[in-house]
């Protein structure tokens, strides 16, 4: 069985012979930030937008860039192609690096950059007959804008929707819904989608963006307006967004059953025209 590639701090090498210091801040505070990327038809996807949105997070912390995108962007690539990768996913990871265990930032310290890839199947998504989410309250820090690596609350938001049957999390703040566990979540009323507009109480996620031009695309009308639970139950349609998962539909939330149990319309629409630009971009 051949060994599975990665690629650490600028080599590639078996994941066996992959290893970082016990003293890394990543380990030791979460101190870093991370992008997860698609790949279809054994090309990437987006991961330009990934590795914008990667560069931001590094200034909004203070980690210094290791690497230029087109660099990682290319590394990743090659990290899907060597694993033989044609449908799934590249993480890409990046920390403050190892020092001795303080808090405050080390005065010399030279960033940990790391990736690998997995398959998933994406186009032909199991789930994308229907999922259910689990309620649960937002308990996150208040710069949730930055995709960063301390992600306990997400933890145990997704291990309260395991523990449920829920297939992800809906996360809840002020009577209303803020994002999924790993994953941006929309209603559909009328004809109109809506979603939370940008701002640090959520990742602005890249699918997400995506979608607002997929929309324009098929003809859905899309609102940047928050919305509450309740409004959520008695939607027409609920659906998330993510780059792991593309678009799914959301057929029940918590005991609700949402839009007669069924993928609806506009979420149809939303995820084939996703996939036909997925197809497009990767041919």
């Amino acid at each position: 069985m051949s060994l599975r590639t990665c690629w650490l701090n600028g080599s590639f090498m078996a994941e066996e012979h992959a290893h970082v210091s016990i003293f890394d801040r990543g380990l030791l505070f979460g101190d870093g930030v991370y992008e997860v990327a698609a790949v279809f038809n054994g090309r990437l996807l987006d991961a330009d937008r990934h590795l914008v949105r990667l560069a931001r997070s590094q200034r909004e912390i203070g980690i210094p860039a290791p690497y230029d995108g087109a660099t990682l962007e290319a590394m990743m690539q090659e990290v899907a192609t060597r694993n033989g990768i044609t449908e799934g996913l590249v993480y890409l990871q990046v920390t403050r690096g190892a020092a001795e265990r303080d808090f405050s930032f080390p005065a010399e310290v030279h960033p940990t950059a790391f990736a690998y890839a997995r398959a998933k199947k994406l186009s032909d998504d199991p789930n994308a007959s229907g999922v259910k989410v689990h309620p649960v309250p937002d308990i996150r820090w208040q710069r949730c804008d930055i995709k960063s690596t301390a992600m306990l609350a997400q933890v145990m938001a997704k291990q309260a929707a395991r523990e449920s049957g829920a297939f992800e999390a809906i996360m809840h703040e002020n009577g209303l819904v803020t994002e999924g566990g790993s994953s941006n979540m929309w209603i559909v009323r009328d004809g109109v989608a809506y979603t939370r507009p940008t701002s640090r109480d959520i990742l602005a996620g890249i699918t997400r963006d995506v979608i607002f031009d997929v929309a324009d695309e098929v003809g859905v009308k899309v609102v940047r307006r928050a919305f509450t639970l309740e409004q959520a139950y008695a939607a027409d349609e609920c659906l998330l967004t993510s780059a792991t998962s593309f678009v799914l539909p959301v057929t029940q939330i918590g005991p609700h059953q949402v839009g007669g149990g069924a993928p609806g319309p506009i979420t149809k629409r939303l995820r084939d025209g996703y996939l036909a630009r997925a197809a497009r971009l990767t041919a």
